[in-house]
């Protein structure tokens, strides 16, 4: 069986993180989002068409023309026309059946495996936030119809954004939508005026629009993870939940490290820091002295050496955090935290929120960052500096 997976964009609603890397390649605890999607793949698909076209070197580089037996072939979408024209690309090459999966949402192989035993058929769930996407409405488990993002949705049942479908659906003609763009939603639209489309519930699915996001899944995610612990552990460190660490990481005296909690290799853990639940760190970190860190994704090759404190945060690749960096993450007030996103003001409705920073970017010593600001990449701050507003 072959499936398609989208993976062109270039994901601006995930600045700054993805001003360096392709949103696809969002990584947590060791494994990227598209290389989490082709794992849950393995055993049920034999070749994946990856749509790409923007910074789509570092995709070929990091997935290559073979994952773990998937046969992976790439399809370059030379013009950015929307997901009906990402997926007609691959109309040659298809044989009959495949399915369709986004390239930065997390998906899961028990909910694959659903879909693919109910043929032609939509993955959907169930979202506290169903105006963000398409809205299914059913009746007896079948498509009626479905209409993007209302403002005022009278179901909570949305689109995943996983098909299961016929090669022939792509023989339907459509025209471009008011953006100018070829919508694969047209495509089903059509399909089900005269098919039965099925729809399947999926128990797990975790769309990445934005970066904070990506915290909806980290539960999730965790429970599925192979509990190992290969490092390297000093006396008096103390250990409360499941914690991975990887090879070649060291944890010093005086640590706690309260888990879930995943730390990648080659790290230096303390001593005397506090790691808390949901702390992801990446692979070559150091997190020193009088640290505290919690529900915070870290990227490799960062350091937060010492006296600081980063709580609900997203800290790219390559960073450093000058001593006693505070990053807040809750407002005096509890209203839920807005950040700027393409220039509008964007509602995270989350009440703890703290800051993204951008790959290759550092902040000088005594730096306050407020809730919701955002560091791109390559950016300094100044020693006692405090980040009123995004810096660009």
């Amino acid at each position: 069986m072959q499936a398609i997976i989208l993976a062109a964009g270039k994901g601006t609603r995930f600045e700054p993180l993805s001003l360096t890397t392709p949103k696809p390649l969002f990584s947590v605890m060791g494994e990227s989002i598209l290389e989490h999607n082709l794992r849950q793949l393995k055993g049920l698909i034999h070749e994946v068409f990856i749509i790409i076209n923007y910074k789509k070197e570092l995709i070929k580089e990091l997935i290559g023309d073979n994952f773990e037996g998937i046969k992976i072939k790439y399809i370059l979408q030379e013009e950015l026309n929307g997901t009906g024209g990402a997926i007609k690309l691959c109309y040659p090459l298809i044989k009959d059946q495949f399915l369709v999966l986004n390239g930065d949402d997390f998906y899961f192989k028990e909910d694959i495996e659903k879909a693919i035993k109910r043929f032609p058929c939509v993955l959907v769930k169930e979202h506290e936030n169903p105006s963000a996407f398409g809205i299914v409405f059913e009746e007896e488990g079948i498509i009626k119809n479905i209409i993007e993002k209302p403002e005022n949705p009278t179901s909570n049942l949305v689109n995943t954004g996983l098909y299961f479908l016929p090669k022939n659906i792509l023989s339907i003609e459509i025209d471009k939508s008011e953006r100018g763009e070829y919508e694969f939603i047209d495509y089903i639209k059509s399909f089900i005026k005269e098919n039965k489309l099925f729809i399947v519930k999926a128990d797990n699915w975790f769309p990445a629009s934005y970066p904070w996001d990506v915290f909806n899944a980290l539960e999730c995610l965790f429970s599925k993870k192979k509990k190992t612990f290969k490092a390297k552990r000093e006396n008096n460190v103390f250990i409360n939940g499941s914690v991975i660490a990887e090879q070649g990481t060291v944890i010093k005296s005086g640590a706690y490290i309260e888990g879930p909690v995943y730390i990648g290799k080659n790290c230096s853990i303390g001593p005397n820091c506090f790691l808390r639940p949901y702390t992801v760190i990446g692979d070559n970190c150091k997190i020193g002295q009088a640290v505290e860190i919690k529900n915070t994704i870290i990227g490799n090759n960062t350091n937060v050496p010492h006296l600081s404190y980063v709580g609900d945060s997203i800290i790219g690749s390559n960073c450093n955090l000058g001593a006693g960096t505070i990053i807040a993450n809750l407002r005096h007030d509890k209203k839920t935290i807005s950040t700027f996103v393409n220039g509008k003001l964007i509602d995270t409705k989350r009440v703890k929120f703290g800051t993204i920073i951008g790959d290759n970017s550092k902040t000088g010593i005594g730096t306050l960052i407020y809730p919701g600001r955002k560091i791109y990449p390559q950016k300094t701050t100044l020693p006692g500096e405090r980040v009123e507003k995004d810096v660009l």
